[in-house]
């Protein structure tokens, strides 16, 4: 089997416009960035805002494992299924961030003959959305201590700036630092940290804003600082939002680019799941649902992270309505959770199995909670048996889930024309959709409808730091907003070592931060971080380019 860049750099692409004509997309509608990719100019919905909307499908998953679940793969290739059944279809993804491309992932566009292209491009720079991401945080970071160096008119208490500076890098050497040091003119000494560009507030109001008018009022509302009297001190009063606003005024628009059997795909935002909010803009899927009849998306990790956060937070602010679920699974991470040990995956273990499916009926039970219908895509391996998958297929039916065999990573589009037919029949079936908990709660009720409900836990403890942080919070006025959870996305707990379906445990909270432009309430629990560390062997050691420009290893 050839690797996902020799597929990619074997792909015959459409140029771009012709992608676009597909949906109806004028070609003065297009931000060219040479032939394969466009950005869809921010006029054009004034065009189609009055259209019906598609109907949207989610893709979600199970807890990640080592053993692989093929989440963006399942979603491109359920895209080809319906394109190659003649549906008027559009994908809509997020952007992979260089952290991970360039750390354990080494890329993110899919896999396969389920691919998004061109893939070396979407992999590195893209068209520079995340630059400019990164840039405006390291601007509003910059003004901040400039401020504060030229007299600190605000009173901005120094060991109080919440506002840390980001690079779309993993490197854990900067996860706290020391700034200003070496006398007078260089700054005022302060303690601060690094976190990656996609746990930034700003990829989350990119991901959130409906147009440029309301990112510049998500902008103004970030929360930078305190001054030394507690009171919270916003980006609007340095005088910056509109610097950091024209900054966004290309990255806003979303991204075309297409598959490898040509499915238009609109590919802009990418916050991670784990510590941000892991879906795609709202823009681009707004776009997309103009454009198609139907539309697939994907949110990051499994329904607990990406699904619950998409549906509690992205669909609330945004007015979705998602029309069904595909989660997605394979009988090798099943086993995992199981308990099996990654070197014996091959062999058939009924019982590991069976242990191991409670991890993907709990997401089942999960989206039915939301009142959705669910299909599960079981990512298929030829290591599977007939025994396995008619185990797995039995337990799902019984709790009202529909199953199908996935080989689109194989067969492209058409490995997944069973699960098309599936989610399409899903689509018709009753649709009760409702959110965990309402805004309105108080922080705690709404952390703990999401670990009772959605985690399957017992409740949650908040630690002495994290009870003094909510005392603000709601001192401050700004406790009537989702919460966004920060959590391992390993175990439906904050042990990621307690795979499977853990029982009788408790989620804590450990620290509480405001993100008053983005709308919400991040709560940190365990041990998550929000700048990742390379691992022991990066993927960047595995890459390569050559003189004539092919690149290799980036898989």
């Amino acid at each position: 089997m050839k690797t996902d860049v020799e597929i990619a750099q074997e792909a015959k692409m459409q140029p771009i416009a012709q992608v676009a004509k597909s949906l109806n997309i004028a070609e003065d509608d297009l931000e060219m960035y040479g032939k394969y990719k466009a950005k869809i100019s921010l006029d054009a919905w004034n065009k189609v805002k009055t259209n019906e909307d598609g109907k949207l499908i989610l893709v979600t998953a199970i807890n990640p494992t080592p053993a692989g679940e093929g989440k963006t793969t399942t979603s491109v290739g359920l895209a080809d299924a319906f394109h190659k059944m003649g549906k008027n279809i559009a994908v809509a993804l997020r952007e992979p961030s260089l952290g991970p491309c360039f750390g354990l992932k080494g890329g993110a566009a899919g896999g396969g003959y389920a691919q998004v292209v061109p893939m070396e491009d979407i992999n590195l720079h893209f068209t520079g959305d995340f630059h400019a991401i990164t840039t405006a945080h390291n601007l509003l970071a910059a003004v901040i201590d400039n401020h504060i160096q030229q007299g600190n008119a605000l009173d901005i208490d120094v060991r109080r700036v919440a506002w840390k500076r980001v690079l779309d890098l993993n490197d854990r050497a900067l996860r706290h630092v020391v700034i200003g040091m070496g006398g007078k003119a260089h700054g005022v000494p302060r303690e601060t940290g690094f976190d990656i560009t996609v746990a930034s507030e700003m990829m989350a109001i990119l991901c959130l804003a409906t147009d440029l008018e309301d990112m510049k009022k998500r902008l103004g509302q970030i929360v930078v600082a305190y001054t030394r009297d507690g009171r919270a001190v916003r980006a609007d009063e340095l005088n910056v939002t509109g610097a950091l606003t024209l900054l966004f005024k290309d990255a806003i628009k979303p991204n075309l680019v297409q598959t490898l059997e040509g499915t238009p795909a609109l590919i802009h935002g990418g916050p991670f799941a784990n510590i941000a909010h892991g879906c795609n803009s709202v823009m681009a899927t707004k776009f997309a649902l103009k454009y198609a009849d139907i539309v697939v998306t994907e949110a990051g990790f499994g329904a607990d992270l990406g699904a619950e956060k998409f549906l509690d937070i992205k669909c609330r602010f945004a007015g979705l309505k998602p029309s069904a679920v595909v989660i997605v699974a394979t009988v090798r991470a099943l086993k995992m959770h199981g308990g099996l040990p990654k070197t014996e995956l091959g062999k058939v273990d009924m019982s590991a199995l069976e242990k191991g499916l409670e991890n993907l009926i709990k997401h089942i039970e999960t989206v039915k909670a939301f009142g959705l219908p669910a299909v599960v895509a079981i990512n298929a391996f030829p290591t599977d048996t007939k025994e396995e998958l008619d185990f797995v297929e039995k337990k799902c039916n019984e709790l009202g889930a529909e199953v199908a065999l996935s080989e689109v990573w194989a067969k492209g589009g058409e490995g997944g024309i069973a699960l098309a037919e599936k989610v399409l029949a899903a689509t018709e079936k009753p649709n009760n959709f409702n959110f965990t908990y309402e805004v309105e709660q108080s922080i705690p009720e709404k952390i703990e409808a999401i670990v009772k409900r959605v985690y399957g836990g017992d409740g949650v403890v908040f630690t002495g730091p994290a009870m003094k942080q909510l005392k603000e919070i709601e001192e401050l006025g700004l406790d009537k907003m989702p919460v966004c959870m920060a959590k391992t996305q390993y175990s439906l707990s904050d042990d990621p070592t307690k795979l499977g379906r853990p029982k009788n445990f408790k989620i804590t909270v450990k620290e509480l931060r405001i993100s008053a432009g983005a709308g919400f309430i991040v709560a940190l629990t365990g041990d998550i971080l929000t700048m990742p560390g390379l691992p022991k062997k990066p993927a960047a050691e595995n890459m390569d380019i050559d003189v004539n420009g092919k690149i290799t290893g980036l898989f």
